[in-house]
């Protein structure tokens, strides 16, 4: 089977796309350290307070959208070269697509019900 790849950056956005989403992923780690190191969240209730600043639910949210991207793309990337039946591939990357939506919505519930 003959692939015929049309432009010069096959494959760079998805690339491009997991080192940015790592990246981002990173930087949330080492602010949650920092503020875990720092007693921002050194009770129930101090957690509760920190988690209930909008920047950190934006970041939070902003994290977990990073995460489901990036899963995106590696799942599907193990889908499409590992999974040949086209049929079983298109169930599977459906499955994983409305998985982590759904992942998308639940986080949108647990950061704004507090």
């Amino acid at each position: 089977m003959k692939r015929i790849v049309v432009g010069a950056h096959y494959g760079l956005k998805d690339w491009l796309a997991q080192r940015v989403t790592a990246v981002v992923m990173a930087v949330f780690t080492i602010f949650m350290i920092a503020a875990i190191a720092g007693g921002a969240v050194s009770s129930a209730d101090a957690w509760r307070g920190f988690m209930a600043h909008r920047l950190v639910q934006i970041v939070s949210f902003l994290f977990a959208v990073s995460l489901f991207y990036h899963a995106w793309i590696g799942v599907r990337d193990i889908w499409m070269d590992y999974v040949k039946p086209p049929g079983l591939r298109l169930t599977l990357h459906v499955l994983t697509a409305l998985a982590l939506i759904g992942y998308a919505g639940w986080t949108v519930q647990i950061l704004w019900r507090l």
